[in-house]
């Protein structure tokens, strides 16, 4: 098995667990590219499983790394969530030997293509999460047009809009009151961001879709492309949305699933924590 190993070294502990595992990840297959540094244009080797370290953050710059040629990713969580990042340090010791054998499977996910013409030029980039418009200072109203395949869709007037994939769903788009996908959907889900509406909601759409974002009035607007920032968008700027041609691969070990990961790592789905019959209430 030939293999990257990924991390950004200016995170505690990148570096350390990456010494420390790297001897070890060596006895089962032959590492094909090292880098801490987030510099490497991957799309130079050949390797069947990157190990990402770190948390979502640097599975997320190891996607854009790899670009059109996307490796199966398996993450070693050191983050604080690692929703992405399945796996500890200890856990990766058990499971990598299976890993070597071929015992493992790969679920595959849609990214998008993201374009716009920002106050330092065109912007053209490759993204797994979301792509968000939104408000900039003096942070005043944002009022932007969604079409769907040159179709105008609804006006939105708020903080901005989110147009997240189910892989993104769990994150920005949660946070807004979007609705968790499943990871392995087509789909685009697009979220006002505080609208001032009260009929404005969430729309999921399929992913064969071109989706466009006009800035129709804003006292200042920008573009966030995973956590990003892309630019600032000048009014009448449109944002284009679409379905990419790679989609990012995620390693998956026996005994791990997306559910488990939502309840494990989001806590979803856990009962109330309910007061015993006959004991006292908390004071």
């Amino acid at each position: 098995m030939r293999f990257f190993v990924l991390g950004n070294a200016a995170r505690a502990h990148v570096r350390e667990e990456a010494q420390q595992l790297l001897p070890f990840l060596q006895q089962f297959g032959e590492m094909v590219c090292f880098d801490l540094q987030q510099k490497e244009d991957l799309s130079k080797y050949q390797a069947d499983i990157a190990v990402v370290l770190g948390g979502d953050g640097a599975i997320l710059h190891a996607a854009h790394q790899m670009g059109q040629r996307q490796v199966p990713v398996l993450g070693i969580n050191l983050g604080k969530l690692g929703f992405l990042a399945d796996l500890s340090p200890e856990e990766v010791r058990s499971a990598w030997p299976q890993v070597a054998a071929g015992n493992y499977r790969v679920t595959s996910h849609l990214m998008f293509e993201c374009s716009a013409q920002t106050v330092r030029g065109q912007f053209q980039g490759l993204g797994l999460n979301e792509v968000v418009v939104r408000s900039g200072p003096p942070f005043r109203m944002l009022e932007t047009d969604l079409a769907i395949d040159g179709e105008i869709a609804s006006t939105f007037r708020g903080d901005g809009l989110i147009v997240s994939t189910p892989v993104g769903s769990t994150a920005h788009g949660l946070s807004a009151g979007g609705p968790i996908l499943g990871q392995e959907l087509r789909a685009f889900v697009v979220t006002p961001i505080c609208p001032h509406s009260l009929t404005s909601r969430t729309v999921v759409e399929t992913a064969d879709k071109v989706y466009t974002i006009h800035i129709r009035r804003a006292a200042s607007a920008w573009l966030v492309v995973d956590g990003q920032d892309a630019g600032e968008l000048p009014a009448g700027t449109q944002v284009t949305i679409r379905q990419a041609t790679a989609s990012f691969q995620l390693v998956k070990t026996p005994g791990r699933s997306y559910y488990r990961t939502l309840r494990d790592k989001l806590n979803w789905g856990a009962s109330p924590n309910y007061r015993k019959v006959g004991e006292p209430p908390a004071v």
